[in-house]
């Protein structure tokens, strides 16, 4: 069974109107309406942005016995 996905907007009396698409004309379908949702702008400062994700993508030194153990474990 093939699916179509299509965005449109509901009318102000609820109406919502399907592109035109011959493959689905005397059809029955099924339908699912999925409200979209608003995205809230994020309210995080510059600073706290900054605590949150500095250091993300640094190198940190690696626990020798962890390294040693999973060079072990993954030898070829």
């Amino acid at each position: 069974m093939r699916t179509y996905k299509f965005k449109t907007r509901s009318s102000k009396t609820g109406e919502i109107q399907l592109p035109l698409n011959p493959q689905l004309f005397d059809k029955e379908v099924e339908i699912i309406i999925l409200p979209k949702q608003k995205l809230k702008p994020s309210k995080l400062k510059m600073a706290d942005f900054i605590k949150k994700w500095s250091g993300f993508l640094s190198n940190p030194t690696t626990d020798d016995s962890k390294y040693q153990n999973l060079k072990e474990k993954h030898k070829g």
